[in-house]
Formats: C-alpha cells, structure tokens, sequence
C-alpha cells in the first residue's frame, strides 16, 4: 500500500510518464533547461502524490467530473452517473458506492461532519444520501438538469434538513411544520447557476451575470458581484470556482479575474431607514492574472490557484500546456507569485479549463487537482520533505542544519542518516577534509559507527585526514584503529607521526607493539633524527628512562631536561653535566641551582673543572641566587670573575666576605685591576696605599676625594691635600668638594702663592656660598626651635589652665574622707587638686608644702608645680 502511496515530486511537477508524454516539444525543454541554469533551483512549497489504488482503476474505464473532499473520506463523481466513495489512499470502501444518475454527475456536497453526500446531474436528479443512515435519504427529481448543489454544514444535526439546488433556478429544500418538504426559489431569471457554496449562514453561487450571497439566517439576498470578463469566456468552459475562506471571507476566482469579498453587518438604524439588507460585502482584493482559474483555495494569509495557461492559438492542433498550482500572495490590486509548481497531470494534453478542479481540505491544509483522469494530492511539506529537497539538491550542510535543529520533528530522516549521506558525498567529491572535520557532529560517542568509518578511510587511504578528529575518551576506540594510524603515519609521514605520538595518551594503544615498529623503521633509516627522538619518548612512556635519556643526549634534545625534571632523574645525570651545559646551558644551570641538595655543589664544580667558562656560569647563577650558598667557592669565583666577567668583580668583593683578601689582591694586582686593588686595600686598612693608588694610578680626584669621605680620616685628608699641592686640576677639585669635611680655610692656606689654579674664583664663590647657605640653615633652624618652643609653652600653659574633674565619691589622699559632701548644699572646705591627680583637703596639707604633692614629693616624682583649686 504504501508503495503505492508514495511517490517522488518530481512526477508530478516537470516530468512526464508515459512516452509520448516525452515527445513533446523540444523547444520548450530547451527553454525550460535554460531557465534552470540561470536560477538557481528552488524549493516548491508543496509535495505533490497521485492517488492511486481502486482510484487509478476507476479512473481507466470512467472520467472524474467532479470531487468532494473531507478529513473522512473522498466522494468523487463521474460522467457515467457514479459517486465513488474512497478513502484517501484512493481505496473504494465497501457498499459506499451509489449509481443514482445516469449521466455526469455535476457537483458532490458533503456535509460538515461527513454524514451525508448531495449530488446532482443533468439528469435533473438531486440524490442526498446518508452514510451511515438512510432515514433522511432524499432523491428528488427536477424537469431540468441540475448544474449545482450544497447541503446545509448542519444537515446531520439540524431538524429542517436544508439543501439547495441549481439549475435554471436557486431553490432552497428544507423540512417545515409537520415534518413536510418545502422550496422556495431564493433566485432566477439570470441563467444556468453552475456553482453554489454553503458555509455557517451564507449562500454564495454564480450564474451567467455574476456572483450572489444570500443571508439564510435573515433571509435575504445581501450582494451581486457582478462578472468582469467578457462574454466570450463562457461559463462552461472558464467556470467560477467559489470557496470560503472562514464564515466572512468568500474568495471567487473567474476566468481571469480573482476578487477576496468580506461579509460586515451593517449598522441597523441605517439598514432599516434606507431599507437595505442587514449585512453587506466589501470587496478587499481584486486582480487580473495572466492565466485561467480553475479553482481556488486559501492557505493561511495566501491563496493557492490551480492555473490553466493561456493558449497562443486555438487550432485544434495545439496542444494544452501542463496546468499549474500557483501560490500567491493577494494585494488590493495586485498579487506577487510564491511558486508555481507545473504538474504532469495524464492527458493535460488535450484539457481544457473546464477539466480541473480543485478542492482542499481546510484543516489538513490539502489540495486535490482533479482532472478527467488522474487525482493528485498536494500537501504542505513537512520538515522531512524540507530535508529530502535539500539532499536530492545536494544541499547536504542546509540538510544537517535543519535535521539538527528539528530532530524531533522528524519521521522519515534522523541526523545520523543525513549525516553519512552528506560525509559519502563529500568523499565522492574528494573534499576528505572536509568530510572527515564532519564525523564528530554526526557519530558523536557511537564507538561502532567511529570504527566503522575509520575503516572507510582507510580503503581510500586517507587516514591522515580523518586522525585529527578521532575520540581519544569519549569514545574510546578498540588499539586496533589507533596503531593503524600510527602504523599508516610511520609509513609516510614520520613528523605526523611524532605529533600523534606526542599528543595521544600511550594507553591507546600497545607500547610494545608501536616500539618495535619504530626499531624496524629505524633499521631501514637509522639517522634519522625524528624516528630517535620518538623512540626516546616511547621508552619515556614505558618507564625505561635511562634508555629515553640516553637517546635525547645523543640527539642534543632539550627534552632532556623535562624528563629528568618530570620523572626525578637527578641522581642519573651527576656524570652527565657538561653535556647538559653544552645542550642547554640555560636550563642546565637553572636545574642544577634549583637542585643543590640534590646534586652538590662540589660535584658540579669538580665536573666543570676542564671548563672554566661553566664553573663561572654555575657559581655566578649560585651567587645570584644566595649569596652565602657558595662560600667555599669565593677564592674560585674571584679568579673566575676576573678571567670571565670583570664587571661583576667588584660587587662580588664588596657583598662576599668568604675570599681570602690576600689572594684577591694578588690577583687583582697581577690583572693591573686598580679599582678593585683600591677597594681591596682600603678594606685591608692599607688606605693610604689605597689612596696614592687612586691618585698615581687613576689621577682621579673625584674618586680620591670620594675614598676619602668613605674613610673619614683627618691624615688621609691631610695626605690628599699635600698630594695636590702641586697639581691646580687636583686642588679645583678639593675646592669644590671639601668644604662639608674640612676647613677650607686649611686648604687655602697651604696654596703657593702665585700658583695658577684654573677656576679658583669660581671655586671660592662656592665656597662663601657653601658657607652662607651654612649660616642661612642655621637661622632658620633657630628661629623654627624658638618658634617650636614659644608654641609648645602656651599649649602647656592651656593644658594647665583645664579645670579638673572631681568625682562625688573622691576621698582625700590624706585623711581618706570624702571631698565633695553628698547633698551639694555647702562645702565646708577647700580643696587642692594636683597635676598628679592626687587630692587633698586644703587642711590636710601642711602649711609649708603647699607646692608640691607630698604623696609624689616623698617617692621622688616630681609630675610639675602643685596648683590648687578652692571650692567654698
């Protein structure tokens, strides 16, 4: 059944089936061909499904004229007289079918719970038959042929069973008082009415003149929508298709013409003073189209149209073009077209407009095209239908966004199946990259589906491509895979495989297995640097570090050093220093220092005997680090210092007291070193050698004279000054430095007079400015302390002044009786108060020590003059 059912769209929308279907013209394939390249393609907005089954078989002895369609059931009509009853698969149901006319069968009716079918035909027969019950079956015979029906949405429920007909005439059926039939002609006299709609309250039908809807609630004719096309569009062949959107919008499709009409209700006073109907309707939309409706439906704020194309010529020979299903997008005036989807309908060839019909279902949102032959079935497409579209237009990436987005709505596709198709089309296309960055969002944590495609890649030898992207936890893939790809990498790519084996945890795959890969490799190529340096971490791996470090110093790797770190192999390199300075003398020292517990110093210095330049580094970075650390070393370093770096001797002599002042004179001397021989002697308390040394050796009289304040010695003072005598250069710069440390009365005295000083007038001006600069401090500073003290005096005179409180319950220091009496009224005493705080009454004291607290006076404290307060 469901083979039957299911049918691809492409049948139905530019395809044609039987063959001399495909002999049409070749200029319009051509033409068609042309326009597919310039555009690109675009999805059709509905899936199209011919109805097959009892449908098909009906169809090849008898002609569909006419269709209705519910959410139950379809009832179609034939010009033979017959009304089939099917269900959607196009299935005949048993004992549904009813033969009450003998010729075309001109319009079904359903009613709105699908209880009953109305038919009629030329025959002049109105058939209302009840599906499930024959109590209000009607047949009802007319003396002209009956063009249209409809039945009463109610009918089934309702009591007055009402039903209308059209022929020459609009009648109104329904059941009255005691149960008896009754018409009324509700219209006539404007010709054959060949269609009529019935929804809620409303009746619309056409005629040769126009359209017309009548109120049955009031009964009244409330509106004529008169037609725009000319005659020679007659009815029967360009019929007007009449449909109802909701209970107030009717939308009427003509010939070429389409109009979307409202009901409104018209305000009562105004109906009833100017003797109008009720209600009346607007006309909101009209529009010409450049095709024939042949019918017409609504699809949410849209509209879908089945087209019949104009035709250029009416000969015989010219053959019709394929009718079209066109969504539109109504204006007032205009219309812009959605799509337009062209269907292969059987026989299209040799229809004409009066051929088609279309009816839908409004809840489904369904379309059936109806032709004498053939039923086909358009339906909204679905988000599996939007996904099959993508990939038959290999829009794979579109199609794995949307199936991601709405898994849930999905039945017929899952992303996994969109996922492979995209990843084989892309490895068809030969983008292996491309495909195989896609495997982690489409196989997610499916061990199976990881494996299986491994396997996949490696047929098409692409290995490499896909190795970024295998799971290395989550899932974890069986060792297999995983030393099939170092094994494909050992192969051809020798640095691709050092990464993996770098970057991948070495529990993913046999240790053993890969290190003798990698020995067999190294026998076909035994220089090679990478191949060694690999084998170096697999022994890391695999714990057999001596091996590892082995091979990373025969390399001059500076790995070397993260694994003697990381796995505390300190104890193993102790014979191995001066090949790791000569590796990496940075990070060899900075271990090497960090690590002196470890590996002593001793060691290290005596590994570094045949290199002096590395005991100069490592002592200097051990010096650097903590001064005192080395202190056995000092005599050492000073050599080393001197041979290396001169620049750092004398810091080092001035922060190390460990070296042998002897030896590092000898040493500096021997070098001709004279400011660190001058640094050296005058810690040696040799400072006048110090100082001739400065001032023969250097000539510097700066440095001399800075020497000289270091030492602060009044002979060395003395020795400078006679060594300068002689040299103006030398006594400019005592002139200009000396006055803060010795008189330069001292200095200017012992010159020769006559000898020419180059500067000395500006030496003297700075010396009188020197000293009134002196002389200037010193005021300032007497006059601050004067001011300091006079300040300091007055606030003690205020502090002093402060009355002192005296508690209620205070005694005497003397006598031990209260001061103050408890009622306050009078005090019958005078009190003294103290600085110190001690209290008395004033004829506790004795009349000659008034002045000073006897309690403080007899410990020998003595806080300021007594003060006293009386209180009468």
């Amino acid at each position: 059944m469901a083979e039957n059912t299911e049918a691809k769209e492409e049948q139905y929308l530019s395809s044609e089936e039987e063959d001399s279907e495909e002999e049409d013209s070749e200029e319009d394939d051509d033409g068609d061909n042309e326009d597919e390249e310039e555009e690109e393609a675009e999805e059709p907005k509905l899936k199209y499904e011919r109805i097959r089954n009892d449908l098909e078989k009906i169809l090849e002895k008898h002609a569909a004229s006419c269709m209705a369609v519910h959410s139950k059931f379809l009832a179609m009509g034939t010009h033979w007289g017959t009304v089939h009853v099917l269900d959607h698969q196009g299935n005949n149901i048993n004992e549904k079918e009813e033969a009450v006319h003998t010729t075309t069968v001109n319009q079904i009716s359903l009613d709105q719970n699908g209880d009953y079918i109305a038919s009629c035909s030329d025959d002049g027969r109105v058939a209302v038959t009840g599906l499930y019950e024959s109590e209000h079956n009607v047949v009802q015979v007319f003396d002209c042929p009956i063009k249209a029906v409809a039945l009463d949405p109610k009918f089934s429920v309702g009591s007055s069973r009402r039903y209308v007909t059209g022929g020459d005439k609009l009648l109104l059926h329904e059941k009255g008082l005691f149960n008896r039939n009754k018409s009324t002609v509700i219209h006539e006299g404007e010709g054959q009415i060949r269609n009529i709609q019935w929804r809620s309250c409303f009746i619309a039908w056409s005629n040769e003149l126009g359209v017309k809807v009548y109120d049955v609630l009031h009964r009244q004719r409330i509106t004529f929508i008169r037609r725009d096309h000319g005659e020679s569009l007659r009815s029967e062949i360009y019929a007007c298709s009449i449909c109802w959107k909701d209970d107030k919008t009717l939308i009427i499709g003509w010939a070429d013409t389409i109009k979307i009409c409202v009901v409104k209700d018209r305000l009562p006073y105004e109906a009833q003073a100017r003797r109008l109907p009720l209600r009346f309707v607007e006309i909101v939309s009209i529009f010409n189209t450049d095709f024939f409706v042949c019918g017409v439906a609504p699809l949410d704020d849209k509209l879908v149209v089945l087209a019949f194309l104009r035709q250029e010529s009416r000969d015989s020979e010219n053959e019709s073009q394929r009718p079209q299903l066109k969504i539109i997008n109504p204006k007032p005036d205009d219309y812009e077209i959605i799509s337009s989807d062209a269907l292969s309908i059987r026989g299209f060839q040799k229809y004409e407009a009066n051929n088609y019909h279309l009816e839908y279902i409004e809840d489904e949102c369904t379309f059936h095209i109806v032709s004498p032959k053939d039923v086909v079935v358009g339906r909204q497409r679905d988000m599996d239908d939007h996904i099959a579209w993508y990939m038959e237009n290999d829009k794979y990436e579109e199609a794995l966004e949307m199936a991601k987005e709405n898994s849930k709505d999905l039945v017929r596709h899952n992303v996994l199946d969109v996922g492979k198709t995209y990843i084989n089309s892309l490895i068809e296309n030969e983008e292996f990259e491309d495909a195989a960055s896609l495997c982690s969002s489409v196989f997610g944590k499916n061990k199976d589906l990881w494996e299986e495609w491994v396997y996949i890649f490696a047929k098409i030898q692409q290995l490499k491509v896909i190795s970024p992207y295998i799971p290395l936890q989550d899932p974890r893939l069986s060792k297999a895979v995983y030393e099939m790809i170092l094994n494909d990498f050992l192969r051809t790519d020798l640095q691709g495989f050092h990464r993996l084996i770098r970057r991948w945890p070495q529990d993913l795959y046999d240790l053993m297995t890969i290190v003798s890969a990698v020995k067999d490799r190294l026998r076909e190529l035994p220089d090679d640097c990478i191949l060694m340096q690999t084998l170096g971490d697999l022994y890391s791996y695999d714990k057999r570090y001596d091996k590892a470090l082995a091979i990373y110093l025969k390399l001059g790797h500076s790995d070397v050093f993260e694994l003697i770190q990381k796995y505390n192999l300190l104890h193993s390199i102790q014979d191995k220093l001066v090949m790791l300075m000569q590796l990496d003398a940075d990070q060899a020292l900075q271990m090497l220092v960090d690590n002196i517990s470890i590996v002593p110093m001793k060691v290290v210095v005596q590994q570094f005997k045949e290199h002096p330049k590395f005991q100069y580094q490592y002592l200097d970075a051990v010096f650097v680090k903590s001064p005192n650390a080395g202190q056995d070393f000092h005599a050492l370093q000073v050599s080393l210092y001197a041979e290396f770096d001169r620049t750092k001797l004398l810091p080092f002599l001035r922060n190390s007291n460990y070296y042998p002042l002897q030896k590092a004179l000898e040493e500096c001397e021997m070098r001709c070193f004279i400011p660190e021989t001058v640094f050296l002697l005058g810690r040696m308390g040799n400072t006048k050698k110090a100082l001739n040394l400065i001032m023969v050796g250097l000539g510097d009289v700066d440095r001399a004279i800075e020497f000289a304040k270091e030492q602060d010695d009044v002979e060395l003072w003395d020795d400078l000054i006679t060594h300068s005598m002689d040299k103006p250069s030398f006594l400019t710069g005592l002139l200009n430095n000396i006055g803060t440390h010795v008189d330069p009365i001292i200095l200017i005295k012992r010159i020769k007079e006559g000898l020419e000083i180059e500067g000395l007038r500006d030496s003297l001006v700075k010396i009188l400015q020197d000293f009134n600069l002196q002389m200037s401090l010193r005021e300032g500073c007497k006059r601050i302390l004067v001011s300091d003290c006079f300040s300091l005096m007055d606030r003690l005179n205020k502090v002093q002044k402060r009355a002192t409180r005296v508690d209620d319950f205070k005694r005497c220091d003397c006598c031990h009786d209260l001061l103050v009496q408890s009622n306050f009224q009078e005090i019958t005493m005078p009190i003294i108060v103290f600085y110190c705080h001690h209290v008395f009454h004033e004829e506790c004291l004795p009349a000659y020590n008034m002045e000073s607290c006897m309690i403080c006076h007899s410990q020998r404290r003595r806080p300021g003059s007594g003060f006293g307060l009386g209180v009468k």
